[in-house]
């Protein structure tokens, strides 16, 4: 996802967080390890992907999460993200991270028809491993975004949006992700990463976002402690 993709090149470049990137030896791309932030004096949380929606408390409590000690989340964060890559290649599904979270980029064109919130039957093998990981891994909270290009009315827009967020987050929790730690939200038109001026811009704007925030034991503790 493009602005992603600045973003972790921006943050890579700033000094207190340099050890924390890492590179990919078959691409050459930049990403962002949390184990190896976190060894250089800890991660900057939320910098590119941002808060929960309805924020940690009521959710972890509600969803049931035991939480994952403090210590091996980076690690955990990291392999789910090398399954999701190696589960999702070929797709068009893309997978980035700010550390703290993971955000997995569906885009419209393999997932949706244009102005439709019904997901293409060919799509639905790669949702299925996408849900098995998500299911491999129960200590996160999951948030499901949609998107739209500024292509026809602001009100259509942010409907369509809304269907295509809760389209995916149903299939998932038809594949047993416990629905208790999903929650959607639709943004319409507002959060383009590309131009919408050209065919090719609008195409990226047109996306579903999975973000997975991984639940800490610590997280846990504080969320019983505020009931």
């Amino acid at each position: 996802m493009k602005s992603h993709k600045f973003a972790i090149a921006a943050v890579c470049g700033m000094s207190l967080v340099t050890a924390g990137c890492i590179t990919d030896p078959n691409t050459g791309e930049k990403t962002y390890s949390r184990t190896a932030v976190l060894g250089a004096g800890g991660a900057l949380a939320g910098y590119l992907l941002g808060g929960l929606i309805g924020g940690k408390t009521a959710r972890i409590v509600g969803a049931g999460i035991g939480g994952v000690a403090g210590g091996v989340v980076g690690n955990r964060i990291d392999q789910q993200i090398k399954e999701l890559k190696e589960k999702t290649a070929g797709s068009g599904v893309d997978v980035t991270s700010d550390g703290e979270s993971i955000l997995v980029n569906l885009p419209d064109t393999v997932t949706f028809d244009v102005g439709s919130s019904t997901l293409k039957p060919s799509f639905r093998a790669t949702l299925d491993e996408v849900a098995a990981t998500l299911v491999d891994y129960p200590n996160s909270l999951i948030d499901v975004y949609g998107h739209t290009d500024s292509t026809g009315s602001d009100a259509f827009n942010q409907a369509l949006s809304e269907r295509r967020a809760k389209a995916v987050a149903d299939y998932l929790i038809a594949r047993n992700v416990d629905r208790r730690r999903i929650m959607t939200q639709g943004f319409g038109e507002t959060q383009p990463i590309a131009d919408n001026g050209t065919e090719a811009g609008r195409a990226q704007n047109r996306r579903v976002e999975i973000k997975i925030i991984p639940i800490t034991e610590e997280d846990v503790a504080e969320a019983k402690a505020q009931q």
